[in-house]
């Protein structure tokens, strides 16, 4: 009970930290507090702990693997919270992960889109997704290059069984506030951009970018959803 009493601790006092200064980059970038949402990053952290942020008012979290999700779920507190797909999707994992969550982020390829919209039409539902950008060209990563990613949402806006609400992307490890908002808000003008197009079934409503690292930096280039795991449980224990 102690040591349950630790944690939870801990993670009122970070939750505590990182709401402050979630409200501080609104207040500075002139936005208002509600404008950006905590999306708690799951990964690796036990359902005891997810529960004691769910009961301090997290209601939106984030989990990068359908198996690790799939076997937590059944002991989360997930009456009133929602949960989000955040690390890449195979598509042989899709029929497993799709009605599971109440959105997808990290969708990556027409492909992949397709399969979603597939097996949300069998379950008769439309999947809400976005569409992962990699803002920074790095080989290494996921996502869509920038220069394709009108053509891409032009493809799969087509498809009945999802929905396009905005776009997220993971960025470039970089070092200085200027750095980190010179991508962010390279990201935030592709958005914007992409909004003025008004191409159908897309709505560009959310931008999921910032993590632990760089939160407010986002927060002051235009996210709505930062994504935050280490900064709220800890560093994560493999």
């Amino acid at each position: 009970m102690m040591e349950k009493s630790l944690h939870d601790r801990e993670i009122a006092e970070n939750l505590a930290v990182i709401q402050e200064q979630m409200h501080a980059a609104c207040h500075q970038a002139g936005r208002r507090t509600d404008s950006v949402r905590l999306l708690a990053v799951t990964k690796t952290v036990d359902p005891q702990r997810i529960n004691a942020a769910i009961r301090l008012g997290v209601h939106q979290i984030g989990e990068n693997r359908v198996q690790e999700f799939l076997s937590k779920q059944s002991d989360l507190l997930l009456e009133n919270t929602q949960v989000h797909l955040i690390g890449h999707l195979q598509t042989n994992k899709v029929r497993q992960i799709v009605g599971q969550v109440q959105m997808i982020e990290s969708v990556d390829s027409v492909r992949l889109a397709a399969a979603i919209s597939k097996r949300s039409e069998e379950l008769g539902i439309v999947t809400p997704i976005l569409v992962e950008v990699n803002i920074g060209g790095e080989e290494a990563k996921s996502g869509v290059e920038p220069e394709s990613l009108e053509q891409i949402l032009t493809e799969i806006s087509g498809f009945s069984g999802i929905h396009v609400h905005g776009l997220m992307t993971v960025p470039p490890i970089l070092d200085t506030e200027y750095e980190k908002r010179q991508i962010f808000s390279k990201m935030y003008r592709l958005f914007v951009d992409i909004g003025a197009k008004k191409i159908d079934n897309i709505d560009m409503q959310e931008l999921s970018m910032g993590m632990s690292g760089d939160y407010r930096e986002a927060i002051l280039e235009g996210s709505t959803i930062v994504r935050v795991g280490s900064a709220l449980f800890g560093r994560r224990q493999y």
